[in-house]
């Protein structure tokens, strides 16, 4: 995917291999927002605030290598439906959020896993290759367990069969098994299990660049070996017309847009 960086970001000149974007879809005030702030600060906020588009994004150095994780927090009202299947397209991992005690955004996973494996599958056909859809289905406010509607025989019917996709009950509010719901996904993405919240050091964005400027300087370091995640402060969503050229040129080209475009500066 076509990646945009800042400018304290090119120094790192990550390969756009080493890039991917996650895309966390649901109904409104299940709180997909409160998982997003958990994964990249560890904070819950008790204020609900609607979001329309929320763009976030991680630089990682794990063993050596650079990593970057844009994260696209969607609307959960849907109001553009082009703008959700771009999303979609675009998408590498996927989050699909559910309330425990909201059956109607349980249907509304439903919906969106068959909507993802639709979409992805037109563009399979396109550029004749597999195309993996690492994907996880979180049911939110386990902490309200006395108001359940949707039951576990339903979840385990909607994730039977499909190895690419886990399920986990979670509570963002609690903190409760946020970690390792994104341990899995990142391990059924093949990406490094260092990416989950608790398995790196979070550093300042100076911090981070320092590291990497000595590591260039010295293979030896000993800092290389360690992984540590920096957030990008005032990071941009790429361009609608970015996203598109990427399709198109990953549609054209065969899938190969990836080895030949590196993140760039937007």
């Amino acid at each position: 995917m076509i990646k945009k960086m800042s400018p304290s970001e090119s120094d790192f000149d990550i390969p756009a291999k080493n890039c991917y974007r996650m895309v966390i879809l649901g109904s409104t005030k299940v709180g997909k927002s409160a998982i997003v702030s958990r994964f990249l600060n560890g904070r819950f906020d008790e204020q609900y605030t609607p979001t329309i588009e929320d763009f976030h994004r991680k630089v990682y150095s794990i063993k050596g290598d650079v990593y970057q994780l844009d994260i696209l927090d969607t609307s959960g009202n849907h109001p553009f439906p082009a703008m959700r299947r771009l999303s979609i397209l675009t998408g590498d991992v996927f989050l699909l959020v559910f309330s425990l005690d909201n059956r109607d955004s349980f249907q509304e996973v439903q919906r969106l896993k068959r909507q993802i494996y639709e979409t992805k599958m037109c563009l399979k056909n396109k550029i004749k290759e597999n195309i993996d859809v690492p994907l996880v289905i979180c049911g939110n406010k386990g902490d309200r367990e006395f108001h359940r509607e949707v039951q576990q025989e339903e979840i385990e019917q909607l994730v039977a069969g499909d190895e690419k996709c886990a399920y986990f009950e979670i509570s963002a509010k609690r903190n409760e098994n946020v970690d390792k719901m994104f341990q899995t996904l990142f391990t059924l993405a093949k990406l490094p299990h260092e990416m989950s919240p608790d398995l790196h050091r979070k550093v300042s964005v100076q911090y981070c660049d320092m590291l990497h400027r000595k590591s260039l300087k010295n293979k030896k370091l000993k800092d290389i070996g360690e992984a540590y995640g920096v957030v990008t402060p005032c990071a941009r969503r790429p361009s609608v017309h970015s996203d598109l050229m990427y399709i198109k040129e990953k549609a054209i080209g065969g899938g190969h847009g990836k080895d030949k475009e590196r993140c760039v500066i937007s």
